[in-house]
């Protein structure tokens, strides 16, 4: 997906790919940083070479050489209804006939606006974007304009984006400043932003009280799914909207996996606490590239042309972006049942693999669920935060990754990614899964305890 956790898997059994991905995958090193257009395509966290798609259909993929597989990726989230849902494809087809961009306004940008704002609780006006990051960065920068302060919270093991204040580090206590975690990240623009523990209301409160007065805003996953799939605890997220609160500070939202995933109203419309701002992506596009950020009207006219406060794109709003995204939500809001059976393949799913995993192995397998989110943790648990998180065993992983992947299972290559599960996705393939799980569970398997 795009998350900043890089623990090395090491060696382990790996699937060769086919001779047309591996052709494919050294002409792209020529000529794409590490031959891919986003890090974690790599495989760099599980070793091999990753096969390269050349279509998909419902919750199947088929790769150059004409390998199917099972997905549980879903271009990392949005394909919520599965791969090509005839719906979405025929609102592409029919929009990019009429033209693929404008730069000028479209009565589809004003409609799916409207939708969104009458699903999510806490959205009044919305700004449509075209990426994920794009939003984080300008829901960040209005924060900073309404407060008049520069700090930012955010959670170790949390992803909102590449932009420079996201990518930061912790420090080594909780009052501390962060250190940036890439190259060309300033030691300013770190030192700006603060780190938290996930499910851990006392670090927050401690960093509030060590910057008093200049805390803008505190930015969460509601559901942490870049460090595989972690709920939050009893409390917190209504924690975070109270110290907030007192503090002056906004509290956003990063819906871009949980949003209209997790229900029409999102994290927050399931866990019934409402941020003051709320980003917005993945599902929200059908697959094409779409994000958005949104609030209370008073806070939003903050935004250019209204407000001060610039933003701005030429292919945000994108005609066929917003077909696609239309279509989708239309589907899922018109199925009063998609989400009920999403949560009962994701928990047929989840049980299934908790039952393999603790077979024959003493507490060594933790497998999280939300939904239609779900992760396989070769850890102990309790999983609540990156501490706990990083402690799965990533060599184990990478060989179960590779196994699955040999019998046509294609899972998120890195132990910190989320699985996706899809409408798409039937009682049959979750038992297929599940059989091969089983395989694939005893060619990893851990030391007894």
């Amino acid at each position: 997906m795009g998350s900043t956790h890089s623990i090395i898997a090491g060696a382990g059994p790996v699937v060769p790919a086919g001779a047309q991905s591996r052709l494919l995958f050294e002409r792209a090193q020529r000529v794409i940083p590490g031959g891919v257009n986003s890090p974690v395509r790599a495989f760099g966290a599980v070793g091999g070479t990753p096969p390269f798609i050349a279509r998909a259909r419902g919750a199947r993929l088929w790769d150059v050489d004409g390998k199917e597989y099972l997905d549980f990726v879903g271009s990392w989230g949005p394909l919520i209804l599965g791969h090509a849902h005839p719906a979405i494809v025929e609102a592409v087809r029919e929009a990019a006939a009429a033209g693929t961009s404008y730069g000028a306004p479209t009565a589809r940008e004003v409609e799916l606006a409207e939708l969104v704002t009458s699903m999510v609780p806490s959205i009044e006006k919305v700004r449509l974007v075209s990426s994920g990051t794009e939003a984080a960065m300008a829901a960040v920068r209005l924060a900073r304009a309404a407060t008049g302060r520069r700090k930012l919270i955010k959670f170790e093991g949390c992803y909102h984006g590449h932009g420079d204040s996201f990518l930061i580090q912790a420090g080594s206590g909780a009052a501390t400043f962060g250190q940036p975690s890439s190259p060309g990240v300033t030691v300013g623009t770190a030192a700006d932003t603060l780190n938290a523990r996930y499910n851990d209301l006392e670090s927050v409160g401690a960093l509030f009280a060590a910057n008093r007065g200049d805390v803008a805003a505190v930015i969460v996953e509601p559901v942490a799914a870049n460090m595989g799939t972690i709920a939050p605890g009893p409390g917190f997220l209504a924690g975070l909207r109270r110290l907030a609160s007192g503090e002056g500070a906004l509290l956003i939202f990063d819906e871009v996996i949980t949003g209209f995933r997790l229900g029409l109203g999102g994290a927050q419309g399931l866990f019934g606490v409402v941020p003051d701002l709320t980003i917005l992506g993945k599902v929200l596009g059908g697959g094409l590239p779409i994000a958005a950020y949104g609030g209370p009207a008073d806070l939003m006219d903050r935004m250019a042309p209204v407000g001060p406060v610039y933003q701005a794109g030429t292919l945000s709003g994108n005609p066929v972006a917003t077909a696609a995204g239309l279509a989708q939500l239309k589907e899922l809001a018109a199925d009063p049942l998609i989400y009920r059976r999403l949560d009962e393949r994701g928990a047929a799913l989840a049980a299934g693999l908790g039952e393999l995993a603790m077979a024959g192995t003493v507490n060594t397998v933790t497998v999280n669920r939300v939904g239609s989110l779900l992760c396989l943790y070769f850890a102990p648990g309790p999983v609540i935060d990156w501490e706990s998180a990083a402690r799965a065993d990533t060599r184990r992983f990478a060989t179960y990754f590779h196994a699955m992947l040999e019998q046509g299972i294609y899972l998120p290559p890195s132990q910190f990614e989320a699985l996706f599960v899809s409408a798409a996705h039937t009682e049959e393939d979750i038992a297929r899964t599940l059989g091969a799980a089983k395989a694939a569970l005893a060619a990893a398997p851990a030391t007894r305890q």
